[in-house]
């Protein structure tokens, strides 16, 4: 079926509400869509024990979802005393998705924490996790005194495959019909991070992978513009 509310090749309303909470040195509720992500950032004078020593800092993350994010009750992972695969996995992307970021030679010996918390899922929720955690982690570092680390932005977004039409950031009712799925991660230089795809229902040609990357690429260069801007303006007076 074709969307109602926007065309193949258009954003979900994306919202950056930058200082979304008091005390982390940078948060953000990102929003795509129904889909809402608290991401915070939060500065420590210390490094893991595998950066000790070397004179450059770290970026890490976490990420969650609380237990009515979906429509219906999830237990917390707290609960069952173990992260999900799904959980470990999403997490690291974040983390090397913000690592490459960061120049972690001027940020110094020093870590930045950034937890990622679905309050409300639709679809889309670790590349909402990554699009604001940056901005997060952007305010954190201008706080710190260390912007000069902050390389040009990161975000992520997905795309898909439905009925042979190629779409851009799927809601939850079509990531589930889609015959091919993919979320990708990319820089304002126009650089590939990461690539994650899935012929979920039926294989997918080389030339549809192209236009794929092509449509992540337009959704990702606007994406870019609302992160300087909520970083902007998350110091204006």
């Amino acid at each position: 079926m074709p969307r109602k509310d926007r065309g193949p090749d258009q954003l979900r309303p994306v919202t950056l509400a930058a200082n979304f909470t008091e005390h982390a040195e940078g948060s953000v509720l990102c929003s795509f869509g129904r889909t809402r992500v608290l991401c915070t950032a939060t500065a420590e004078e210390r490094v893991p024990s595998h950066v000790k020593g070397s004179g450059r800092g770290w970026i890490t993350a976490e990420y969650g979802m609380l237990p009515r994010s979906t429509h219906t009750r999830t237990d917390r992972e707290a609960a069952k005393g173990k992260q999900t695969g799904r959980t470990q996995e999403i997490q690291r992307l974040i983390g090397r998705s913000l690592r490459a970021a960061v120049d972690l030679q001027i940020l110094g010996e020093r870590q930045v924490l950034i937890d990622c918390d679905v309050l409300q899922a639709d679809g889309g929720t670790r590349t909402a996790a990554i699009t604001g955690a940056y901005v997060a982690l952007g305010i954190a570092l201008r706080r710190m005194q260390r912007e000069k680390a902050l390389r040009p932005p990161v975000a992520a977004v997905s795309v898909g495959i439905i009925a042979g039409e190629v779409r851009l950031d799927l809601d939850y009712e079509e990531d589930f019909a889609a015959e091919v799925d993919m979320n990708v991660v990319g820089n304002a230089v126009g650089e590939l991070l990461e690539v994650q795809g899935t012929a979920e229902k039926r294989p997918f040609t080389p030339a549809q992978l192209v236009a794929m990357v092509a449509l992540a690429q337009k959704g990702l260069a606007e994406l870019h513009a609302k992160q300087l801007a909520s970083i902007a303006g998350a110091f204006a007076k």
